[in-house]
């Protein structure tokens, strides 16, 4: 438990260690590359600043990853219970990821305007196919033998897909909760950058201008603080919702166990 605990602090520590042994070796100027302890004081002087920017940003993240998960889960249910949707569907899906997402963030600033929609239809929209694919792949996978046995006791196709094809594909579910989780933060920076008077991003572009790298790295620092909390909360989360999904790398006797 304590090893647990020691290791984040571990590896922070040594990370800042890196970043100041780069800037001794590099004498790089701080306008150029500040050192971890500028970028610290910086943070605390401009905690105020920097507080008001991340709620911004950390508000255009969870409304983007609540409606991508939401429209991702509806989706993969569709196609999974429609076949004649699936066949029209799935190919739009996967030529649409042929179009970069970023290049649609001036569009979505032209159609929804500088303020926080379009950056939650960016991050929507970043977030909506890995979720689609990964719990429509963890649906159709559905072990055969769960499916007939209960065509055996009469089980009805909404019974099916409620009580057997959903549960058994919350593993591969999680899986792209935690994707999401991961690229959110991305979506929304970047419509911020595209155009935005608030919010992380802007703040970054607004001081990269104003050649204040240290305020630029210490909202580069939050933003990385909010990413890493987001996912090991959705990390918790998906394995609170999946409690019977062994970790054979934490527990290398857990499958073995299991197949006995």
């Amino acid at each position: 438990m304590i090893a647990r605990m020691l290791r984040p602090l571990l590896i922070t520590l040594g990370l800042t260690l890196l970043w100041q042994c780069v800037v001794w070796l590099s004498a790089a100027p701080p306008f150029i590359l500040p050192g971890p302890l500028q970028v610290l004081d910086t943070l605390l002087q401009q905690l105020p600043l920097l507080t008001r920017h991340a709620a911004v940003t950390l508000a255009e993240i969870l409304l983007g990853l609540l409606c991508g998960v939401l429209l991702g889960l509806a989706s993969a249910l569709s196609l999974i219970t429609w076949g004649g949707l699936r066949r029209w569907l799935m190919p739009v899906l996967v030529v649409s990821q042929a179009i970069p997402v970023f290049a649609l963030a001036p569009v979505l600033m032209l159609w929804l305007g500088y303020g926080m929609a379009s950056k939650v239809a960016m991050a929507t929209l970043i977030i909506y196919f890995p979720v689609t694919a990964a719990c429509f792949d963890g649906l159709r996978r559905t072990p055969t033998g769960y499916l007939k046995l209960a065509r055996t006791l009469g089980a009805s196709r909404r019974a099916q897909l409620l009580q057997i094809r959903l549960p058994a594909a919350l593993p591969a579910f999680a899986s792209g909760l935690r994707v999401a989780a991961s690229v959110a933060p991305i979506g929304a920076v970047v419509g911020e950058w595209v155009g935005s008077s608030t919010g992380l991003g802007y703040l970054m572009l607004n001081a990269n201008a104003r050649m204040q790298v240290d305020l630029m790295f210490a909202a580069l620092l939050v933003l990385a603080l909010i990413a890493v909390a987001l996912y090991f909360l959705i990390d918790h989360l998906a394995r609170r919702l999946t409690p019977w999904q062994a970790d054979t790398l934490l527990n290398p006797d857990a499958g073995s166990a299991g197949s006995r």
